[in-house]
């Protein structure tokens, strides 16, 4: 359930210039007492750049966050990342959970306008193909927006494995979509909210928009 009231916008950050009109800007959190305190090497980050750059044709960059496992850090790099650097669509990994650290949902809803329960239970149904325990997963999907800006924000697994699976779905030996991954719907969702045309390697994952919604392909 979402807030009744949102935290504010925050302005001190400076807002990343975009190179080229349709350039996406993500904001990427590896949620992590461990990781953090560098107690080991995160892996979260470096999954969610590498799939993105096999993911996206369009142009993208993004900014990283490693943060421990406490709600207000949590939250705080939420609203930076959305209303100070101005991402257009917010991965995080880690502390979905059940534990008592696991806080990342309920940090990601404080700071939401809109919750978006679809991510979740589609990242639900695809793990339990793989596991049991994917029932225990807690991962929430919000817009947050601000006056002139809004964004997505995705709570993803905290393994690699897993947040490669949710993002691009099942597919059989052929190749042929067995389910969705949940990244096919992230791009329309952006241009609903306002943010730039994001493009996809169909190989990868396939973005969908209806008819009305797609571009021309360029000459």
């Amino acid at each position: 359930m979402l807030p009744t009231q949102i935290p504010q916008p925050m302005t001190a950050t400076t807002r990343i210039a975009r190179k080229h009109p349709d350039e996406l800007i993500v904001g990427l959190v590896s949620v992590s007492d461990r990781a953090s305190s560098g107690a080991y090497q995160d892996l979260g980050l470096p999954a969610l750049r590498e799939w993105l750059g096999s993911a996206l044709t369009s142009p993208w960059q993004a900014v990283d966050r490693l943060i421990p496992d406490e709600p207000e850090r949590i939250s705080e790099a939420l609203i930076e990342l959305v209303d100070g650097c101005g991402c257009d669509l917010v991965l995080t990994t880690g502390g979905t959970g059940p534990a008592r650290r696991d806080v990342t949902p309920e940090a990601t809803l404080a700071v939401g306008t809109k919750e978006m329960p679809g991510f979740g239970e589609q990242m639900r149904q695809i793990s339990l193909r793989f596991v049991p325990t994917a029932i225990l997963s807690r991962q929430v999907a919000v817009i947050r927006e601000t006056a002139d800006h809004a964004a997505l924000i995705v709570n993803l697994p905290g393994q690699p494995k897993s947040i490669r699976e949710t993002l691009e779905g099942l597919k059989d030996e052929d190749g042929a979509v067995l389910v969705p991954g949940i990244f096919a719907a992230i791009p329309y969702c952006i241009d609903l909210i306002g943010g730039p045309y994001a493009e996809t390697r169909p190989e990868v994952i396939a973005a969908f928009r209806p008819k009305s919604a797609r571009r021309a392909p360029q000459a």
